[in-house]
């Protein structure tokens, strides 16, 4: 057999909304280069590691444009197979299946064991699907027995991914010592989230990432990527963080081959530390720049100054102060914080963050979301 040719990217994060601007269009472009590069390059396999979706519930552009992927796909004769990360919607995924198989995708939303079907063949090779799993859900259907409900999510993910060896494994979550790209959801990064890359099966021959947005190699044995984002989505990830794609060829025998694809696909994001005396002057500056703006001013700004930047400038999308009122006169910028990482402040704060409080708030946040989101709600 030859080498496969593969196409490993991952999240997209399709429906993804900054600031009041969507960015799928932005996607959408990239998208269309990478079937480019799938007739060019003669990829045999697209891989898509988790996180098509920026949110359970997107536009209908953005499903419209996923599904628009797998069917230009089909008609290059070229297979995909696709994983749910932490941001899909892992439901809808699941019954939308039959549909994307339709086009040649098979795509997975929940865990399944190599018997279950966790493991499937295209064009001659194995490969093993593991989606973004909760740790309640991961250790409740790995680690069965009661007494060993304590272990650990590393420990279950150990025996899920044991289980599922396989020449190539795609999977969803975070290892132990990545560089993430600052856009993630913090808490399924760290903490009991973070995985030791010895968990990794020696007998896989790569390793299929999605989660960081950041595209990096995390393991020499077996061969382990991580993608990265197609574009940049959020101020927190440095302009020039390596994202993108990776060209994967995977021989018979011999070493796995792999060629980072590293673009600048959509606007790009840039934040501006200035003092007040430097904004006139660096209006020209910013008027020119292809991109999103935000800028932090150092200081006290008058609502006044803050709407004649935005009407001045429509490609701004935020104006903060540090240093100010605004934030205890301290000199630094308080983030915009979610509801599980202002929780987790707040817990660390008062010293209480080792009691599981934080764990058991996500899981209720996230079974409001879905209910709120069911049909019906």
């Amino acid at each position: 057999m030859e080498a496969v040719r593969l196409l490993h990217t991952a999240d997209w994060h399709l429906g993804k909304v900054l600031k009041g601007v969507d960015r799928t269009s932005e996607i959408g472009e990239a998208l269309k280069t990478l079937l480019e590069m799938v007739a060019k390059e003669g990829v045999d396999l697209v891989v898509v590691s988790g996180d098509l979706f920026d949110r359970p519930q997107v536009s209908a552009e953005a499903e419209a444009m996923a599904v628009e992927f797998f069917l230009r796909l089909r008609e290059l004769g070229v297979p995909a197979l696709v994983i749910a990360g932490n941001h899909d919607p892992k439901e809808r995924l699941e019954a939308l299946a039959p549909l994307f198989a339709l086009a040649g995708a098979a795509v997975r939303g929940r865990p399944l064991f190599r018997e279950e079907g966790g493991v499937v063949e295209v064009g001659g090779l194995r490969a093993a699907l593991l989606p973004f799993v909760s740790e309640r859900i991961l250790v409740k259907k790995v680690l069965q027995e009661a007494e060993e409900r304590h272990r650990t999510y590393a420990e279950a993910m150990r025996r899920i991914l044991a289980n599922l060896e396989s020449p190539l494994m795609l999977g969803h979550f975070a290892l132990e010592g990545v560089r993430p790209g600052a856009g993630e959801f913090v808490f399924h990064l760290t903490g009991s989230y973070a995985v030791p890359p010895s968990t990794l099966p020696l007998g896989a021959r790569y390793v299929a990432l999605g989660h960081i947005h950041r595209q990096q190699q995390v393991s020499e044995a077996p061969v382990a990527w991580y993608a990265g984002s197609l574009i940049q989505l959020d101020f927190g990830e440095g302009e020039e963080a390596e994202r993108g794609a990776l060209l994967v060829e995977v021989p018979e025998r011999g070493p796995v081959r792999v060629h980072p694809i590293r673009e600048r696909w959509g606007k790009p994001l840039k934040t501006l530390h200035l003092k007040p005396k430097e904004l006139d002057g660096r209006l020209p500056e910013l008027e020119r720049f292809p991109g999103y703006l935000r800028v932090v001013v150092e200081g006290r700004l008058s609502p006044a100054v803050k709407e004649r930047l935005f009407q001045g400038l429509p490609h701004l999308l935020a104006v903060e102060t540090a240093g100010g009122p605004e934030d205890g006169g301290n000199g630094t910028l308080a983030p915009e914080l979610g509801l599980v990482e202002a929780y987790d402040r707040y817990l660390k704060e008062r010293g209480r963050e080792e009691e599981g409080l934080l764990e058991r708030f996500n899981q209720v946040l996230k079974e409001v979301e879905l209910e709120a989101l069911a049909p019906g709600a």
